[in-house]
């Protein structure tokens, strides 16, 4: 045991953030709505996709392409009977097979922030650029952490040039066994990331049936899938790596200032992205990601979590209305500091929602500043405001031993419950304690949690050790990205 209390020898369970009162909050007259919108943007105004590939795909399959302007059009039948290829949900693997995430559970599987710019250096207190290696210690914290089910770059490895999502990768595989959903872009790039992926899946048929990675592929809004994206995408598909296509309109700047308008559009690129990958891969597994974010109307910078939150849940079901899994992001802070009030409130109150929302993925925790900067105190708090959501939403058991008739009826009126054997048995669920409630040196007052979720985050970094990665494929990832190096750095 470390001195703050934490068992760092052993991974904590994976505690996904399902909820027994799971609800529907949209009916099918008002999702149906927002479909003939989407499905006119679709068809009137069209979509540009930036790769000579993908227009000769789409074109193969009657959309209707205007090479001069590279913009696409889709008739509604069209979009249908694409989207009908593609499935509703499928299993995400991990390194081992321990891990995997099996998206028709009905559970909503967890993952980081990501792609922060900054760390503060948990030795020295310098506030300075992400490296490979604090990418591959941060990931041995994301390994140990249950609020965590798969892996995203928390940050950077911003001291690899152009193939460090690439090195990102290498560092992932290494240190976690948890599913890694990468950010590789471009067609080459994803060439490399596949050949990773197969190594450590064991072969390509291996990486079909259980794929250890995913990768998110951005939209450009508004309205277009640029080339080493879509690209990327097509080399993920037909390799059978899962692609998660995420639009982040942002109000009044690259989309509407409505909300519905904002969200509209972002699913004409998702929907049209989506579209060309079942026409060149039937069946090819695809997640969305509707993700519109806020801009400041006096300096339109990025605002990650305004007061008003309206539609919090529609963009979720409306991806499932389109017969798809979902990804959908919450938490994250504008504040700086980690442990200041805007930062919990921040975090928190959206937390606490997504239980409901019923999205397979979600990116949560680990970032402040925008999701810009890493510190181990802020990653170990929002792990704390995690599993408070984790078990708001569970229901309580009930049967015989949990009502306990049978010991109010021992202990009757005017007696107490200590010398009971059902307390021993149950008292240690009720009292479990948070990072706020850890009692000081005195023995009656609480610690700062601010210093106990830093005291915990360097314990686990420090001397937490996952399940090494085999050394033939170590070995092999190695070789792979040295040969990406050459190729592909500037």
């Amino acid at each position: 045991m470390a001195e703050s209390g934490v068992d760092i020898t052993t991974r904590q369970p994976l505690c996904p953030l399902g909820s027994d009162f799971r609800l529907s909050f949209y009916d099918g007259h008002v999702l149906g709505r927002y479909e003939q919108a989407i499905l006119q943007v679709l068809e009137r105004t069209g979509v540009r996709f930036g790769s000579p590939k993908a227009l000769d795909i789409l074109e193969k399959h009657d959309a209707l392409v205007d090479r001069a302007t590279q913009v696409v059009r889709f008739s509604p039948e069209l979009v249908k009977r694409a989207l009908a290829k593609a499935p509703r949900s499928f299993v995400l693997g991990s390194r081992d097979g321990t891990l995997d995430l099996d998206l028709a559970s009905g559970d909503t599987y967890n993952t980081t922030n990501g792609c922060g710019t900054e760390v503060v250096d948990w030795r020295t207190g310098v506030r300075r650029p992400p490296t490979k290696d604090d990418l591959a210690a941060i990931t041995r914290l994301v390994d140990y952490l249950g609020s965590v089910q798969f892996w995203w770059p928390i940050v950077a490895a911003a001291d690899c040039g152009d193939t460090h999502t690439l090195h990102e990768l290498d560092a992932a595989w290494n240190n976690t066994a948890k599913h890694l959903q990468g950010m590789v872009q471009g067609e080459r790039e994803a060439l490399y990331a596949v050949e990773m992926a197969t190594v450590v899946a064991g072969g390509p048929e291996q990486l079909r049936r259980r794929p250890p990675l995913s990768n998110l592929i951005g939209t450009v809004q508004p309205l277009v899938n640029d080339k080493d994206g879509i690209e990327a995408a097509l080399v993920f598909a037909a390799a059978g790596v899962p692609v998660c296509f995420v639009t982040m309109p942002t109000y009044g700047t690259t989309a509407p200032a409505t909300k519905a308008g904002a969200i509209v559009m972002g699913f004409a690129e998702l929907i049209s992205a989506t579209v060309l990958v079942q026409m060149a891969h039937p069946g090819a597994p695809v997640l969305l990601f509707p993700l519109p974010v806020h801009a400041d109307p006096r300096t339109a910078a990025l605002v990650t979590a305004p007061l008003n939150h309206r539609g919090l849940f529609l963009p979720s079901e409306l991806v499932h209305h389109f017969g798809l899994p979902s990804m959908t992001g919450y938490a994250g802070t504008d504040d700086d500091l980690p442990g200041t009030w805007l930062a919990a409130a921040e975090t928190a109150h959206t937390v606490m929602l997504a239980g409901l929302v019923g999205s397979e993925l979600m990116t949560t925790i680990g970032l402040t500043n925008r999701y810009q900067l890493f510190t181990p105190e802020h990653m170990l708090l929002d792990d704390d405001l995690y599993h408070r959501a984790a078990n708001a939403f569970r229901d309580l058991e009930l049967n015989d031993e949990t009502l306990a008739l049978d010991v109010i009826d021992a202990v009757g009126p005017g007696g107490h419950f200590l010398a009971q054997a059902h307390t021993r048995r149950h008292m240690k669920e009720t009292v479990e304690r948070s990072i706020g409630q850890q009692i000081g040196p005195d023995g009656v007052h609480y610690r700062d949690p601010l210093e106990v979720a830093g005291e915990r985050g360097l314990a686990i970094l420090d001397g937490y050790r996952p399940e090494p990665l085999d050394e033939d494929k170590q070995r092999e990832l190695r070789r792979i990205v040295a040969a990406a190096d050459a190729e592909l750095r500037a």
